[in-house]
């Protein structure tokens, strides 16, 4: 497979570092608003910048990974669906739940993936075969935990359509994968208590979210903007017949236990060190399905059940009240 890369900032050095990784995928071409950005990662990885135009022109570019600001998605897909190329597609589609819906429509015949890595992190994806295999009986409840270790600059914060939609967007679909069932109502709670400014922006930096599936089970997410001791990333499932935990993980897993009590190593810092390895799973998966001409494990339907969440999400938060997804 031949890839373009569009664009060159943090995240799509993150997958620069899985396509050099990957034997059968070749990063063929670094796109980025800013020249010079994709002339330096281009040179790192042994590729060349090129002209947005030339990659959607290019037959012999096969595949597309979209990890440019999100206003530009829309656009991006839509053309690489018209040129006949795969794409994988950074969350979310965009910030607006009905401009999302209708370009899932225009690219419904294509290959679309959504970066939606966690699905593809070691621990969570053993969890999910688990669940299908009735390790703890029947799934009653579903509690996740994400925590970042520290507040994003406030700039980000003021175009990132708030933590709904930017930081919880995950972990709704991770719970939407894990319940494997429709969720019908959202109830959620927010506040800024971690920097007065992030509120002064029109966000919260602190959320819980209750749901609740049609068939009554019932999951909660909790989400903060800091955790001191870094990637705060677990997911705990409840059965009839027991409980299933993915852990945060550390460098090693040491435990030291002596007179002061047992210490263990504090998580992993941030997502680049969390979800390498998920990083460099969802790239195969989406090599694998290019090739064999299957569904990926995310599509871009679950983007948009996603955004559909985090949009009810907001609506409760703001105006205090259960929002039924239907009405959304």
């Amino acid at each position: 497979m031949k890839l373009a890369l569009i664009g060159a900032g943090r995240i799509g050095r993150v997958h620069a570092l899985s396509v050099a990784a990957h034997p059968e995928v070749t990063l063929a071409a670094v796109v980025d608003a800013y020249p010079e950005a994709a002339e330096t990662l281009a040179r790192d990885f042994g590729s060349r910048a090129r002209d947005i135009d030339d990659v959607f022109e290019d037959p012999e570019i096969d595949a597309v990974l979209i990890a440019s600001s999100t206003a530009t998605h829309i656009d991006y897909l839509e053309r690489a669906a018209s040129a006949g190329k795969a794409m994988l597609c950074e969350k979310p589609i965009a910030l607006d739940l009905a401009a999302s819906r209708a370009t899932a429509e225009r690219v419904a015949q294509s290959l679309c993936a959504l970066a939606f890595n966690r699905r593809h992190d070691p621990q969570f994806s053993a969890l999910k075969d688990q669940l299908g295999q009735g390790r703890i009986g029947k799934l009653e409840t579903l509690a996740i935990t994400s925590r970042d270790p520290e507040p994003p600059p406030l700039e980000y914060v003021k175009g990132s359509g708030g933590l709904f939609r930017d930081m919880m967007i995950h972990d709704f679909d991770m719970a939407r994968w894990l319940l494997d069932e429709p969720i019908v109502s959202v109830h959620a709670s927010g506040s800024c208590l971690v920097d007065p400014a992030i509120g002064e922006a029109g966000d919260v930096d602190s959320a819980v979210v209750v749901m609740k599936t049609a068939s009554g089970r019932l999951c909660t997410i909790s989400n903060s903007r800091r955790a001191v001791y870094g990637y705060d990333q677990r997911i705990e499932a409840f059965g009839s017949d027991g409980m299933l935990q993915a852990q945060n993980e550390c460098d090693t897993r040491l435990k030291f236990v002596g007179k002061q009590g047992q210490l263990e190593e504090a998580p992993r810092w941030f997502f680049l060190e969390r979800y390498a390895e998920a990083y460099r799973r969802e790239l195969d998966d989406f090599y694998q399905s290019w090739r064999e001409g299957r569904a990926p494990r995310a599509g871009i339907t679950d983007g948009v059940e996603a955004l559909r969440l985090a949009e009810a999400a907001d609506i409760s938060r703001r105006e205090g009240r259960t929002v039924y997804v239907e009405e959304v």
